[in-house]
């Protein structure tokens, strides 16, 4: 029986922290914060976000960073994907309201399209298919640190007032809440990096946590607003069904268009983990920022997305590791001599 768990859990890796996030939207819908307490929990919520950021820019290694540019190709597709590619099949996505998609769904969508890379996940996956796991590092930090200024730029450009706005105020409100706290930590970094090391664990909860603040934050705010009603069952399956067809897209994309460009298994495998999934870390806070009250709808379409791409990369993680065993035993079989 735990053998049969054991592969279920391969094939199906459902992420406990995502849990956690739908137990937050749980604990949002029946006690949503209002007058008072909802300014203390908005201010605690913008403090989380700050320090988030901070701790981003504090634990990027810039030396790393650039000691990747030697891959330069390989860092610009996995940019060109997340940056230009993935916002181009959003915009499409248009087509599909309201005839599939309502408007608010379609805006949460969209931004989806434009929020950074992973980093843990595209370097865990990379590495269990036997990919590039370095160029998998660089490239992710490399949409991470791009995402601070291109999401918001493109949010503005694409989503427009949808997501807040965006008047100098709101423009100031991102520099303070994103930038500035991300700035500061690559400059302290020399100093808070050893503190970073020593306390690895406990930050990760201080981290995940801060999240699970800005998520109830936003989906309090949308109960009090009574967003929700604009969402159906059937609206939820079709946003399902398109964010599948979206990854699917960017799979193939990344992984043919790779070879193509003639990289090799081990960067084309890089280049399609790094290219086609989505940073729930970096989105979640960024939404809360741009999006202001109508957060919870934006930030629905990333956490369903998250989930999907960590069940289907599983899958062709341990597909490729398989395949690159099987090549690694033909060509041990091919170097034996005959009768040896």
């Amino acid at each position: 029986m735990s053998r049969r768990t054991t592969l279920l859990s391969a094939w199906l890796p459902i992420d406990p922290y995502v849990l956690l996030l739908l137990g937050t939207v749980g604990v949002a819908a029946l006690l949503p914060t209002s007058g008072v307490a909802a300014d203390m929990v908005g201010s605690a919520s913008t403090g989380a976000i700050a320090l988030l950021f901070f701790l981003y820019g504090a634990r990027l290694s810039t030396r790393d960073a650039l000691d990747g540019l030697t891959h330069w190709r390989l860092h610009l597709t996995v940019l060109a994907c997340t940056f230009v590619v993935f916002p181009l099949l959003g915009l499409a996505a248009g087509g599909l309201v309201p005839a599939i998609l309502t408007p608010a769904l379609y805006g949460g969508l969209l931004f989806l399209c434009l929020v950074p890379s992973t980093i843990q996940s595209s370097i865990a996956f990379t590495s269990l298919a036997r990919g590039n796991v370095a160029a998998a590092i660089c490239a992710g930090s490399f949409s991470s640190l791009a995402g601070i200024v291109l999401t918001p730029l493109l949010a503005a450009l694409l989503i427009g007032g949808s997501a807040g706005g965006f008047s100098a105020d709101s423009l100031l409100k991102i520099v303070l809440q994103l930038l500035v706290p991300f700035l500061a930590g690559q400059l302290l970094r020399r100093w808070v990096s050893g503190f970073l090391l020593r306390h690895k664990k406990v930050l990760g909860y201080v981290d995940r946590g801060s999240i699970l603040l800005v998520v109830y934050t936003a989906f309090s705010q949308g109960m009090v607003a009574g967003i929700w009603q604009q969402v159906t069952p059937g609206r939820l399956a079709a946003l399902l069904g398109v964010e599948a067809v979206l990854l699917a897209v960017m799979l193939s994309l990344s992984w043919y268009g790779a070879g193509r460009l003639g990289f090799g298994r081990e960067d084309r495998i890089a280049i399609q983990f790094a290219g086609s999934k989505k940073s729930l870390a970096a989105g979640l806070p960024m939404a809360s920022v741009l999006f202001g009250s109508q957060a919870a709808l934006a930030v629905l379409p990333l956490m369903l997305f998250h989930q999907m791409q960590l069940m289907v990369c599983a899958v062709i993680a341990t597909r490729r590791s398989r395949d690159a065993d099987a090549t690694a035993q033909a060509g041990n079989r091919d170097a034996i001599p005959a009768g040896g």
